[in-house]
């Protein structure tokens, strides 16, 4: 897990551009999506990070976005009821 306000630009342009990260998230509301999610385009930059794999995210109690991850969502939250 990355921490954007941790990242310097040209660290996380490397990043991005050799797919080293695949996956966003909010570490405040553990919440997990991917790169083009119009919500995650929104937050706050200390509150942004970044991982490698959707399991790196699961591992480290995150949920899927409703917005961009409908279908994992829906599948989280009946999991959850």
């Amino acid at each position: 897990m990355f921490r954007h306000d941790q990242l310097s630009k040209p660290e996380l342009f490397h990043s991005l551009k050799h797919r080293k990260i695949k996956w966003a998230g909010n570490r405040k509301l553990k919440i997990y999506g991917t790169l083009q999610c119009g919500s995650g385009k929104r937050m706050k930059m200390e509150n942004r990070v970044f991982f490698t794999s959707e399991e790196e995210a699961i591992h480290n109690g995150y949920r899927p976005c409703g917005h961009c991850m409908r279908k994992a969502y829906l599948s989280w939250k009946n999991t959850k009821l």
